[in-house]
């Protein structure tokens, strides 16, 4: 699986590494991925996405019903991730005598 944020497309980005003796060899810069649950209220389902930190911010302060509409309307999401993701009711509990 790539190491590519769900939301924001985000992906590693190459540099050199820089020695004392200021010698340089190449690296790659990763992204800071997390995979977090979030429960979307507007539409009462469950995602699963691999996401960046700096898309966990974006989803604090947007709200992840309009990252994910964003992220769709970019492509960096699939509309079928949402389809495949299960809607969790709550359970009555049973009284007990």
């Amino acid at each position: 699986m790539a190491r590519v944020c769900q939301l924001t497309g985000k992906k590693a980005v190459g540099g050199n590494m820089v020695s004392h003796s200021n010698h340089k060899t190449k690296r790659s810069f990763d992204v800071n991925l997390q995979r977090k649950r979030f429960f979307v209220p507007e539409t009462g389902e469950w995602l699963t996405l691999r996401v960046s930190t700096s898309a966990i911010k974006n989803i604090n302060k947007l709200g992840i019903f309009a990252c994910v509409k964003e992220a769709r309307e970019n492509g960096f999401l699939p509309k079928a991730k949402v389809a495949k993701a299960t809607v969790v009711a709550p359970v009555a509990k049973k009284a007990t005598k």
